[in-house]
């Protein structure tokens, strides 16, 4: 899914951010804030929306709103750009199909290690035991 075609969907919202910029941070309103109605969305299918809704869900709001921030930048500019960078990744990683398994047997020395391993683990636990004279 190409995810640059639900720009026209995306509001921007911006506020004076925390941190280090000294009194810059008290008079520029430069942390950026991504929103984007999932679930009113025209320009999504259904089965996108769907997709999306499972893979975002802890990043929705309960209106199915996805709200993004970034604030390191230093220009309202700059924390926009990287906001919707974010953007596009989130959606991207969304719609990406996991790597099947492979189901592998272990190795010959990887047995042996575990053996070894619960021999010394049986011998600990043998020197524990009370000894009768």
């Amino acid at each position: 899914m190409d995810a640059t075609r639900l720009e026209p969907e995306l509001r921007y919202q911006f506020a004076r951010s925390g941190g280090a910029g000294g009194q810059n941070v008290n008079k520029v309103a430069t942390k950026a804030e991504l929103r984007f109605d999932l679930r009113n969305s025209s320009l999504l299918t259904d089965d996108e929306r769907t997709v999306l809704e499972e893979k975002l869900a802890s990043k929705l709001t309960t209106e199915g709103e996805l709200v993004l921030t970034h604030q390191t930048e230093r220009t309202q500019l700059a924390n926009k750009e990287k906001v919707t960078k974010k953007f596009y990744k989130l959606i991207e990683k969304a719609f990406e199909k996991p790597k099947p398994r492979k189901a592998t047997k272990p190795s010959k020395a990887s047995i042996e290690e575990r053996i070894a391993g619960k021999k010394r683990k049986s011998d600990v636990k043998t020197g524990r035991k009370k000894v009768d004279f």
